[in-house]
């Protein structure tokens, strides 16, 4: 995007912080009208809310008040919503609690990742933020306080987090897998190493398999949870390429009774 924007000849400022003095005075030099936001991550100081005209806009991938924070779509699969999209909306001291300019909504199927459904949001959330500008330009829009209540937060996750739990349903796992694909990656263990995981299948039935449980079978390799089965579609174990979870079971040579998920693993 800078070197777009250096061809174009548009100033290009990289500040470390914008609380640098030396950013805030190249904005104020630029006697902007309006600032939009994308993913951007960290917060702007009340010194540099006040230099547009018109204030700082965001776009930000949910519903606000829903998932407010760092990581909106991957927390709405992993919640189970089947409805989420952008919101524009005006930038303020507190994490994306500003008053909302406009809303696209977009449904999340039932087999989306995070990628799938960010991929969406670009395209629609592109074209919401340019008619919001267009808006503002013209003083058609008008910025309406979000709702005291539906607040849920949507923070940032790390690897750690990506760790399948296999003592919940196979609906939840599922929807935590999906929800953070493809970063960072779900992963789980096996005889003490990690092993990454692409989207998995749930199944309501389980062949009898505890949690975490591994079973190769003509329906596949299939992992026990608390509530039923997952089926494993791909996997990646450490150091290696993704391949078929059935070409990796064949390899591994499963034993009957092991596990993923074990304690341990790097």
């Amino acid at each position: 995007m800078a070197e777009r924007a250096d061809a174009a000849g548009i100033p290009v400022l990289q500040p470390r912080s914008p609380r640098e003095p030396e950013f805030l005075a190249a904005l104020a030099d630029l006697r902007i009208d309006c600032a939009p936001v994308v993913a951007y991550g960290a917060l702007v100081p009340p010194a540099a809310l006040d230099v547009p005209v018109h204030g700082w806009v965001n776009l930000h991938f949910s519903l606000l008040p829903a998932w407010r924070g760092a990581a909106p779509v991957q927390h709405a699969i992993m919640a189970g919503d089947e409805v989420t999209g952008a919101a524009t909306f005006q930038l303020e001291a507190g994490l994306d609690t500003g008053p909302v300019l406009g809303v696209v909504t977009e449904p999340i199927g039932p087999r989306d990742t995070a990628g799938d459904l960010l991929a969406r949001l670009a395209v629609s959330g592109a074209g919401l933020l340019v008619a919001t500008l267009d808006g503002i330009a013209d003083g058609s829009l008008r910025a309406e306080p979000q709702p005291a209540e539906g607040v849920s937060l949507a923070p940032r996750i790390e690897t750690d987090d990506a760790r399948v739990d296999w003592a919940l349903p196979a609906h939840v796992v599922d929807r935590r897998v999906r929800g953070v694909t493809p970063a960072p990656g779900a992963w789980t263990t096996f005889r003490g190493n990690r092993l990454r995981l692409a989207p998995v299948e749930p199944l309501q039935s389980s062949p009898g398999l505890e949690a975490g449980e591994l079973s190769v079978g003509p329906s596949g390799v299939l992992v026990g949870t608390a509530h039923g089965a997952v089926r494993l579609t791909e996997v990646q174990p450490a150091g290696r390429k993704m391949l078929p979870a059935a070409d990796w079971a064949r390899g591994a040579r499963l034993e009957p009774g092991e596990r993923v998920g074990e304690q341990g693993g790097a």
